[in-house]
């Protein structure tokens, strides 16, 4: 299973997305989304949307802009077997907010999945946090809009990925290739902890 982030790591991330007009897949992460389902991961999108907590975005404004994220993978014959959000306030103190292991446990639950071999792909330190509070493999994007600031929590925190990709294109080569060089084993396996991205410099 591969968990991604949205805002940052499958398109641009503009703040506050309230329209689906407003997204727009970064270069290259359709193909990527879709060389996974190639590969048989299933693949979901967990995302932090404290938006509808602020009034910032309606159900219905969320809902269309999900509509639109599948529409524009499906145009590279990519797919997402789900899309998990937490709603809630950060102050709220709930179990699903990222790096919190709720939404996780929600698309393990409803998926039928276990909690073998995940991996998580993210920009933000919440979602290397989010990898080690489920015991996953994490994947650092640098396409967000502030990768050494997110590198720097990330060292505040004492997190340090398995890997650290440019973009999501980088970071599913790297699955890819590891999970090849398993033949046939665990996708967790023999994975390096200390790789980088030589495109991610």
């Amino acid at each position: 299973m591969v968990y991604l982030d949205r805002d940052g790591t499958l398109n641009f991330d503009p703040g506050y997305l309230n329209q689906p007009e407003q997204l727009r897949l970064l270069p290259g992460a359709g193909q990527a989304v879709a060389r996974l389902n190639r590969a048989g991961f299933k693949t979901v999108v967990l995302s932090n949307q404290s938006g509808l907590a602020r009034g910032l975005i309606t159900q219905d404004q969320l809902e269309a802009i999900h509509q639109r994220l599948r529409e524009l993978l499906s145009e590279d014959s990519a797919r997402l077997d789900g899309i998990f959000i937490c709603p809630h306030h950060p102050d709220d103190g709930c179990a699903c907010r990222k790096p919190a292991p709720g939404l996780v446990h929600r698309a393990q639950r409803e998926l039928g999945v276990s909690a073998d071999n995940a991996i998580v792909i993210g920009d933000k330190a919440s979602d290397m946090e989010l990898a080690r509070n489920v015991g996953a493999l994490a994947v650092f994007v640098r396409s967000g809009n502030v990768p050494e600031e997110e590198q720097a929590r990330m060292a505040e925190r004492g997190l340090a990925p398995d890997y650290v990709a440019r973009d999501l294109t980088g970071a599913v080569r790297w699955i890819l290739e590891m999970n090849k060089s398993e033949l046939g084993g665990s996708v967790v396996g023999s994975y390096r902890r200390d790789g980088t991205d030589e495109l991610a410099t």
